[in-house]
């Protein structure tokens, strides 16, 4: 193609192709120069490759359940902070005056049976002293869990029972199996050491002197066991009465009651 420059030469513009869709170079040929175009020349217009508009996939969600009422919720979480405070606290409802009425009464029981001369009337005195210490104790005991808003079938009292009471049954099954055998001057060891466990279980969900107490009355148990039978009243006394009436005071006095 023929074109005349400002220089009045006859110029040839020629066109190189440099892309896809038909984009070209221009230049113009004056003589021994060769002046480049400002702009690319477009035979034809670029076809696009892609679609402008891209197509969204959808997905088929499952319907969103109903949302938990949130009074629901903290219901749940306040019985489980409840329960777990009240399994980790100690059983304080051991009752500390009640100790001291049932050593006292132990002292008044180890005096009569010392007096007696047949072996059934002795048991029969031991015998009667147990009821008097469970009347004493279950009143007491319910009364300062009462105080303290806690119940003794629940929680840590609950513990306590459940911990209490296989030592205290098999004492009164030995009892009727040794009553049968007439060995009656084992019963001060057998019952001392027994009553001694049933504490120390127990008063693993107590306060510490609990255990303590259990521990002094299985020591006199086992000592108990190998003394003479004649000082099974001493023993006993020594352990119902004055260890009892002894740790009573401190619960009593340190411990509410």
């Amino acid at each position: 193609m023929l074109a005349s420059c400002s220089k009045g030469l006859n110029c040839c513009v020629r066109h190189w192709p440099w892309g896809q869709g038909g984009a070209t170079d221009s230049v113009i040929v004056c003589g021994q120069s060769w002046l480049t175009l400002q702009h690319k020349v477009l035979d034809r217009a670029i076809a696009f490759p892609y679609h402008l508009r891209v197509p969204i996939p959808r997905t088929n969600r499952a319907p969103l359940p109903d949302p938990i009422p949130i009074d629901a919720r903290a219901a749940d979480h306040l019985r489980y902070i409840r329960e777990t405070m009240e399994n980790a606290a100690e059983f304080t409802a051991v009752p500390g005056w009640g100790g001291v009425a049932m050593g006292a009464t132990a002292l008044a029981a180890a005096f009569l049976a010392s007096r007696q001369a047949s072996p059934r009337v002795w048991l029969a005195v031991w015998l009667a002293e147990v009821f008097v210490a469970v009347a004493i104790a279950a009143p007491a005991a319910a009364t300062k869990a009462r105080r303290a808003n806690s119940s003794i079938f629940r929680g840590p009292g609950r513990k306590f029972v459940l911990s209490f009471a296989p030592p205290i049954i098999v004492g009164g099954l030995l009892t009727l199996v040794l009553f049968q055998l007439g060995a009656f001057a084992v019963l001060p060891g057998v019952w001392l050491l027994l009553y001694g466990t049933a504490i120390v279980t127990g008063g693993a969900f107590s306060v510490r002197a609990v255990p303590i107490m259990g521990l002094c009355l299985m020591a006199l148990g086992a000592a108990a066991l190998f003394a003479p039978a004649a000082w099974g009243n001493l023993f006993m006394a020594a352990g119902f009465g004055l260890v009892q009436i002894a740790f009573g005071l401190w619960i009593a006095l340190r411990h509410g009651g």
